[in-house]
């Protein structure tokens, strides 16, 4: 169960924040690598649905190794600030002498560091993107607060998150577009087409889709994570065009329609599944 309290103080902070953002815009808030947010936030490796490419290659010593390295990295650029050292060293200066003697890190956060671990664990809902290309794998996901308030995680390939704050979902949009159509070709709208749902499996499709899908540089998974099944789209893009295949809903035997698209309808596409209505 909520605690009554905890939404009370959790809305007045989003509150805050959006009326923050809508004077100043969307703005870039911070960077943390894999061990970093392991070292601030051990449970959000299980909790947060955000993947952490860097540390899932590691082996237990290494991991051990770079959480160590982690700390020193955040105390030394000042976003964790130990508060009581003094106490922690005479500890380790007594070497055991006084058995009794012991202490806990006071471990305190800069406000950005803090806002990011917050907004990515406390979303109403989120929208996983997914891009692949010949170099690998980029995710990113929006994290759905309010209409004025969102957070944007893109994790790179090699462990890196890069936190943004959005005050407008077609803010938020612009930026998963980038991954979505990152040579922007996306210049010309074709006619809806409904697919069956095996097409794609099949190879059944209208051969521009074929097309695409045959020459395809990347291609792009968007998906609602919500408490029910929301709706999906895959977006292939060449060096011209840009296909987008949106499915109403997961296993849906209908609904499925594929189209040829400009930038200004791939926008409006990512802005319907960032502000999809909570069920």
């Amino acid at each position: 169960m909520v605690n009554p309290e905890l939404d009370i103080e959790l809305g007045k902070f989003r509150e805050l924040v959006g009326k923050a953002l809508a004077e100043g815009g969307s703005q870039p808030l911070i960077k943390l690598t894999d061990e970093e947010l392991a070292v601030l936030d051990p449970d959000a490796l299980t909790d947060v649905v955000a993947p952490a490419p860097h540390l899932a290659t590691l082996s237990e010593e290494q991991r051990e190794w770079v959480l160590g390295t982690a700390l020193r990295s955040l105390v030394s650029r000042g976003a964790v600030e130990v508060a009581n050292i003094a106490e922690l060293d005479a500890v380790l200066k007594s070497e055991g002498t006084e058995p009794g003697l012991t202490a806990d890190v006071d471990m305190r956060v800069t406000p950005e560091v803090s806002m990011a671990l917050t907004l990515r664990r406390t979303a109403s809902r989120a929208l996983a993107v997914e891009q692949q290309t010949s170099a690998g794998t980029v995710t990113a996901f929006v994290f759905v607060h309010s209409p004025e308030l969102m957070l944007i995680e893109q994790v790179t390939g090699g462990g890196m998150h890069i936190f943004t704050l959005a005050s407008a979902a077609r803010d938020a949009a612009r930026m998963v577009q980038a991954l979505v159509d990152p040579f922007g070709v996306a210049d010309r709208d074709g006619k809806k087409v409904e697919l069956d749902a095996s097409a794609l499996t099949t190879g059944a499709v209208d051969k521009s889709l074929a097309r695409v899908i045959d020459n395809a540089l990347v291609v792009s998974q968007l998906m609602v994570l919500d408490d029910e099944p929301g709706p999906l789209l895959t977006a292939y893009a060449s060096d011209r065009e840009v296909w987008t295949v949106h499915v109403d809903a997961p296993q849906a035997p209908t609904g499925i329609t594929a189209q040829e698209v400009s930038e200004r309808v791939l926008e409006e596409q990512i802005v319907k599944l960032i502000e999809r209505p909570t069920a």
